[in-house]
């Protein structure tokens, strides 16, 4: 049996106060509107194009974490992914548009809100009120690939002295990075490759999002108890600890689950171990997590990665409630084992 000390699962947990950001991680970095945004790559390789993106824990899980902070106004441009993006709000109010330039409608959301975003479309997200935000996400597979950005994105890069190579490798022209002969470059989308990227039916979106508050906490999960709800928030499939499909259930992969566990204060989680990755972010309050040789206290805005079949429990020791979105590997993740 392994035994985890204090100090490696420390090296598990990244704290938001330690977060590394950065802020040259995509092709509209110089854009105007985009050069204030801090993209952050949390757990797996992520799909920057900047070699100066810090990852805080390489360890593969089967998916990937990370997190974009952006001020009042800032945009993240028009991109769209091959792997499930999924968007948890933490702080502010954001607003996601669609289509390659902007044009097929908008959702907006706020915290604790939740927005798991279909493959190949156009998406982007930009920060509406005041202050700094941030945006807690997950993207699928353990290689989530490259972003695909929109033509005007290409565009208005070019104007700054970007440039994108083939494979994803971000290019400072400004800089004297390159010779164009000796690079291939990426180019923008031809008519046939954006209709593929056509925006579903906004009642297809409206399936996609689950707001903070509308979760229904699941009694049959095997961690509800005195003052412990689960609630379900992504779930492609029935799954083998107790949850039914939905709310976001979606047409296209995920391969994990979402849920959004709930303590009030004092309740408790005994020892139990889990078969897959799980990945816990505080969104609210704070949260003890324990193992045989000790514990962590979370707070909010905190990421922990839990090794896989480590015994742990859980606990709420503060006077407000303890409120974490939890990401499980797999699209049915199997029962835990309790100790």
């Amino acid at each position: 049996m392994t035994h985890w000390t204090q100090a490696a699962m420390t090296a598990r947990l990244v704290r938001y106060a330690d977060l590394i950001p950065c802020r040259t991680a995509f092709l509209d970095t110089k854009t105007p509107g985009s050069t204030e945004k801090e993209n952050f790559t949390i757990i797996g390789a992520g799909v920057s194009e900047s070699a100066d993106q810090h990852v805080h824990i390489t360890e593969r899980h089967g998916f990937n974490i990370g997190a974009a902070r952006q001020p009042f106004g800032c945009v993240n441009s028009q991109h769209s992914h091959d792997t499930a993006e999924v968007f948890v709000v933490h702080s502010g109010r954001w607003r996601l548009p669609f289509g390659p330039n902007k044009e097929d409608g908008a959702i907006d959301i706020g915290p604790g809100d939740v927005c798991s975003v279909p493959i190949h479309m156009f998406r982007g997200f930009e920060k509406l009120d005041q202050g700094t935000g941030f945006l807690f996400t997950v993207l699928g597979q353990d290689d989530p690939g490259k972003v695909t950005w929109a033509p005007a994105v290409f565009e208005a890069a070019a104007d700054h002295g970007l440039k994108l190579a083939k494979g994803g490798r971000l290019i400072d022209t400004s800089k004297g990075e390159y010779t164009l002969a000796e690079v291939e470059l990426e180019g923008a989308l031809d008519e046939q490759a954006l209709d593929n990227l056509r925006t579903p039916p906004r009642e297809k979106l409206a399936q996609c999002v689950v707001a903070a508050g509308e979760e229904l906490p699941n009694p049959a999960s095997p961690l509800a108890g005195d003052g412990v709800e689960e609630a379900g928030i992504i779930a492609p499939q029935a799954t083998a600890d107790h949850f039914q499909p939905g709310p976001i259930q979606g047409w296209w992969p995920h391969g994990f689950n979402m849920r959004r566990l709930t303590l009030q204060t004092g309740a408790y989680v005994p020892m139990h171990a889990r078969h897959e990755a799980e990945v816990l972010f505080v969104q609210e309050g704070t949260l003890e997590v324990s193992w045989s040789d000790g514990a962590l206290v979370l707070g909010a805005g905190d990421t922990l990665s839990v090794p896989v079949g480590l015994p742990h429990a859980f606990r709420n020791t503060a006077s407000v409630p303890s409120i974490s979105f939890v990401v499980r590997g797999t699209e049915s993740p199997a029962l835990p084992t309790f100790a």
